[in-house]
């Protein structure tokens, strides 16, 4: 049976990784490593954590101690690599926890990966990664899996560092590695602090809406149910030692989604058209805010034959539905520190 390490397995994505694998793969045994940090809610993965080929490990990444004894006593065959502190607006105000975290981190599991791999054959580091790596674009072009590197805040310079690790282990040691970059996530089990469940739940409860500067910066939108697929088909059909951009062919400006949010909500909950849009409130800009990501997936799409399943606009009905069937989740992930990160990132400005 193929053991496979899939870190931060409790988060956002990483729960609807760790669901696909779970229950498309019975014959791999999957061990779900988290931190369990205010991102990482087991409550993500309750329908699962009864399977017979899942099991749940409490730690962090950064414990080199602990994680070179994990490898030793597991002798796992792969490692999925998503644990990462991942919000821009939190690298700004604690940049230090995003080096520990995303480098320090991702090295001891690579050291770890290394010292247990005497045999390299079969083995795979897979790691996840953003296409915030690449910084930003202008008006027109895409990142390419060829572009240069340029991050341009804390939480993307982290994340490109441990990109430069990975690939750096598989040229110096031949670690087998993959790497992923993907655009900006949407969809079911994300934390309230990224901007659709944000906005999502605070017009269900009518506070007001931040939208940073004039809300022009443009984003390419992934449902992160075919994120998890595209790490599905890498993972078993990706070329060692390549990269993948995974994109969702959806540019939009912010302040187009959450005009397009505010009229699927006023719908939704039965209110009169134009209600939601005017709690709109434009905040002071986040630094070094970048104006555009574009993702070109072309390479996944032509090599591997992945594309996105369904298009923006309806991947936004379903978030929306599963927010609304499951705001006793949101009020379980937002008590406590939130609140306090809350009042400091948006009531403040």
């Amino acid at each position: 049976m193929k053991k496979i390490l899939i870190t931060g397995g409790a988060g956002f994505i990483g729960s609807h990784v760790i669901r696909l694998f779970v229950n498309k793969y019975p014959d791999y045994a999957i061990v779900n490593f988290d931190a369990l940090t205010y991102a990482g809610n087991l409550e993500n993965l309750r329908d699962i954590e009864n399977a017979p080929n899942y099991s749940f490990v409490k730690g962090d990444i950064t414990e080199e101690t602990f994680i070179n004894q994990l490898f030793a006593d597991q002798s796992f065959d792969a490692v999925i690599h998503l644990a990462a502190e991942s919000h821009v607006d939190r690298s700004i105000l604690d940049p230090l926890s995003f080096v520990k975290t995303n480098v320090i981190g991702t090295a001891v599991l690579l050291n770890a990966a290394k010292k247990s791999w005497d045999n390299m054959e079969g083995k795979l580091f897979y790691h996840v990664s953003t296409d915030e790596v690449y910084g930003s674009l202008g008006e027109t072009g895409f990142f390419t899996e060829e572009t240069s590197y340029d991050p341009r805040s804390p939480y993307s310079a982290s994340k490109a560092s441990s990109d430069h690790l990975v690939s750096a282990y598989f040229h110096t040691y031949g670690l087998p590695m993959i790497i992923s970059n993907c655009s900006n996530n949407y969809g079911s089990h994300q934390f309230p602090e990224k901007l659709l469940p944000l906005m999502i739940n605070n017009i269900v409860h009518s506070k007001p809406l931040p939208v940073y500067g004039k809300g022009e910066n443009v984003r390419d939108w992934l449902w992160v149910n075919d994120h998890a697929r595209a790490i599905d088909v890498i993972f078993h059909q990706g070329k060692l030692g390549e990269t993948y951009n995974i994109g969702g062919f959806n540019e939009w400006k912010n302040i187009d989604i959450v005009h397009l949010l505010c009229s699927i909500m006023d719908k939704k909950l039965g209110r009169a058209d134009g209600e939601s849009a005017k709690l709109i409130t434009y905040v002071k800009d986040r630094a070094g805010h970048d104006m555009r990501y574009a993702i070109d997936a072309t390479k996944l799409n032509k090599e591997l034959g992945w594309e996105p399943s369904l298009q923006f606009e309806e991947g936004m009905d379903k978030t929306i539905d599963w927010y609304l069937a499951n705001e006793g989740w949101i009020q379980s992930v937002t008590s406590g520190s939130y609140k306090q990160y809350y009042e400091q990132q948006y009531t403040s400005r």
